[in-house]
């Protein structure tokens, strides 16, 4: 009886045993897998990638580049832009920055890419600022000194709304001349059905937006990337390529009107991955 009872231990002790190093196996390969999935292909670790949308759109804008970030493994957030002007909308995104460790790709589309010049300024961890279809302004620009010949004209574009302290700036619809209407020229290359959807539900400026000066660029010393769509009507592609070799960013282009994050996803992704790569 004794000698079953010994033998029924020693089978119990050696199941625990095996059950523990299987159990140590497995938290083993789930950490590299882990490791695996957040490193970069030159072995360190993947960046955080902050996407900032410009106006007349909101975070969803990205949806289609994020899915690719992210099944490339990539951390993806994009946070709200406030829309009210580069000194607001800078600091608030800068505080957003300070709540992420480790590095921090920056990317925005249009108007965005006046806030992350400014955001960025001074946060060590902001490894690569990515411009796509975007302002890029030095110090002391405005967003008005940078629209020449976009097809915003300022006088016919807009559909105003008064509210307490300032104005909000909508995108008419209907074209009114000489601006020739949403669908062709903010989301020019957009199929119909999600143009509609797009002009439905767009985020408006405001009007002070226009009028603050720019401060010191981030891009003076953190490495800049820039998107290029040879088909943009909102920045125009020359205006777009003197403020990119302005900042000495890396220059692409793409076949696309503004909206190149939504027509042209994967040539978006591929500049981001550029960036963060170069990055790590």
């Amino acid at each position: 009886m004794v000698t079953g009872n010994r033998a029924r231990l020693r089978r119990r002790t050696y199941l625990i045993a095996l059950i523990l190093a299987v159990a140590s196996l497995l938290a083993a390969l789930g950490m590299a897998g882990a490791a695996a999935a957040n490193s970069s292909p030159s072995g360190g670790v993947k960046p955080t990638v902050v996407l900032v949308h410009g106006d007349w759109a909101d975070g969803s804008s990205w949806s289609a580049v994020i899915e690719r970030l992210q099944h490339r493994g990539y951390t993806v957030v994009a946070p709200p832009n406030p829309l009210r002007g580069p000194t607001e909308d800078s600091a608030y995104l800068a505080s957003y920055l300070h709540t992420i460790s480790g590095p921090i790709v920056l990317v925005a589309h249009s108007y965005g890419g006046f806030v992350i010049t400014n955001a960025a300024t001074g946060i060590a961890n902001v490894k690569a600022l990515v411009y796509i279809d975007a302002f890029i302004p030095d110090a002391n620009q405005t967003l008005i000194d940078l629209a020449d010949g976009s097809c915003v004209d300022p006088n016919t574009a807009f559909n105003a709304v008064p509210f307490s302290g300032g104005v909000d700036l909508y995108l008419r619809t209907a074209a009114n001349p000489p601006y020739p209407g949403f669908s062709q020229c903010f989301a020019n290359g957009v199929s119909p059905t999600q143009t509609a959807v797009l002009a439905a539900v767009q985020r408006p400026a405001t009007l002070n937006q226009f009028f603050e000066p720019s401060g010191p660029p981030a891009w003076k010393t953190i490495p800049s990337w820039s998107l290029i769509g040879t088909a943009d009507h909102v920045i125009p592609p020359a205006q777009q390529q003197a403020m990119s070799s302005n900042a000495g960013a890396q220059i692409s282009t793409v076949n696309a009107g503004h909206l190149s994050l939504i027509t042209d996803p994967e040539a978006v992704t591929k500049i981001i991955v550029a960036a963060a790569d170069a990055a790590t």
